[in-house]
């Protein structure tokens, strides 16, 4: 075996020479057979990997089922205002964010929790008396799903466990069990426009209980929680010593005849991390920009869990620089006009489709308040061809080429979620299809023909 000596300048703290040994043709004498590993190839998917499952992709892209090719389709499913270009965003929103680009100020990194001007307007804009804020209580993120992600990191450890509403977003469930955390369901009722039911709520707390997913208003349901119902909220969290995470992506997404109360306004003494994000209030889920606003006035949370999401944020550098650049203008310069047109047209299709379907035998909607969605139940006794949700929904893509999402994907069977952000015109076609769908394959249920004759 050949070796070469390289000489290196001393500087009294290292060697005045490096003793390089290249192997050239043979085998290291000091190197010796590598331990407890084969050569071999062996490259297999990470746990975290194969503990990932998100229940509306499998759903979804299981369905083999082709549209009617005579009928035009229309999918209620997903959950983009953009889709069908009836929901544009403001100009004023549009022209901050060329102003920005045109600027040059905002093509390199950012602080991964976002520029220090960017959350304070954040801080500025829902800053309250009941909750004040500042720009170290807010935490930018790549989108609202990105905020969820690390709050749930940041809150619960592998073996604990999260409560989650059911029916509700299915995300929450497919990282924490990527993750290693378990979740546990709690319920709306629907009977009481899904409303939690509390007591099956605090029932499910126990020693390893890591934290209150609140999702208000309610994706897929769109409910809007009362001031009163929040506070029992409050009052089982604060008994239990629970802290909340609060999806409030819709906040400020409310029909004209409720009132949206942000939880952090009500509590005195449950911590919060509250999520949000641009993508819904303003019609631009494809930016990415989300936000955490920590809420923790009894300082419960202390430094640790502030600090934590800095860490965990560091993982990926944060939201789009651009979008962070044309924020103070989007908050600032956006029109009421905007608003209130955008959940106008929102409440008028709400109320189309829940008197569409409400007319409908077999079917039971829930009259929403907010967001963009409606759950409708279906009375299977009377579709006894279809064995659950998921036949009855790709059924009715078979034969009107109407795409609703089977509320299974939500872990609530028997509903189905409608999409409202469509055109009008669309609205009002699907829900006419619905209802040639549920009148040829409506039965009479043993027992109610007097009913079904009527």
């Amino acid at each position: 075996m050949d070796s070469y000596v390289i000489p290196m300048n001393g500087n009294g703290s290292l060697p005045s020479v490096l003793d390089v040994h290249v192997n050239i043709g043979g085998r290291s004498s000091g190197q010796g057979k590598m331990k407890g590993r084969k050569a071999r190839w062996s490259v297999r998917p990470s746990d975290m990997c194969n503990k990932t499952f998100n229940p509306i992709r499998a759903i979804v892209d299981s369905m083999k089922v082709k549209p009617n090719p005579n009928k035009a389709m229309i999918a209620l499913s997903i959950g983009d205002p953009t889709v069908f270009g009836n929901l544009p965003t403001d100009p004023e929103v549009t022209q901050a964010m060329k102003d920005a680009l045109d600027s040059g100020k905002y093509n390199g990194y950012a602080p991964s929790i976002g520029y220090l001007s960017s959350r304070e307007e954040i801080a500025s804009y829902y800053h309250c008396p009941e909750a004040p804020l500042e720009a170290k209580d807010v935490i930018l993120t790549s989108g609202c799903s990105q905020a969820i992600e690390l709050c749930l990191a940041v809150l619960a450890n592998p073996g604990q466990n999260i409560l989650v509403p059911r029916p509700g977003f299915s995300l929450y469930k497919t990282l924490a069990e990527s993750m290693g955390i378990e979740v546990k369901l709690y319920n709306l009722l629907p009977e009481k426009s899904w409303e939690i039911d509390l007591k099956q709520l605090e029932s499910l707390i126990d020693e390893k209980t890591a934290c209150l997913i609140v999702n208000n208003p309610s994706n897929p349901c769109g409910s809007v929680f009362s001031k009163r119902h929040l506070q029992k909220i409050l009052a089982v969290a604060a008994r239990q010593c629970v802290p909340i995470l609060a999806d409030e992506i819709y906040g400020d997404m409310v029909f004209a005849d409720c009132k949206y109360e942000p939880l952090a306004t009500l509590s005195t003494n449950v911590p919060i991390l509250s999520c949000g994000g641009l993508a819904k209030r303003w019609l631009v889920p494809g930016w990415r920009l989300g936000w955490i606003l920590i809420h923790d006035r009894r300082d419960i949370f202390g430094n640790e869990i502030r600090d934590g999401l800095v860490k965990l944020s560091q993982r990926i550098l944060g939201p789009c620089t651009i979008v962070q650049g044309a924020l103070k203008s989007i908050l600032r310069r956006t029109p009421q006009e905007f608003y209130h047109n955008t959940l106008s047209f929102l409440k008028s299709n709400a109320d189309l489709c829940y008197g569409a379907m409400a007319a409908i035998p077999g079917l039971r909607p829930v009259r929403p308040s907010g967001a963009m969605y409606l759950m409708v139940g279906i009375e299977m006794e009377h579709f006894p061809e279809f064995e659950n949700d998921v036949e009855f929904t790709e059924r009715l893509v078979a034969e009107q080429s109407v795409h609703c999402l089977p509320a299974t994907c939500f872990e609530y069977p028997n509903f189905f979620r409608v999409v409202i952000t469509v055109p009008e015109v669309m609205m009002l076609e699907a829900c006419s299809r619905i209802q040639e769908f549920c009148e040829q394959h409506y039965h009479c249920a043993e027992g109610s023909q007097e009913e079904c004759d009527k």
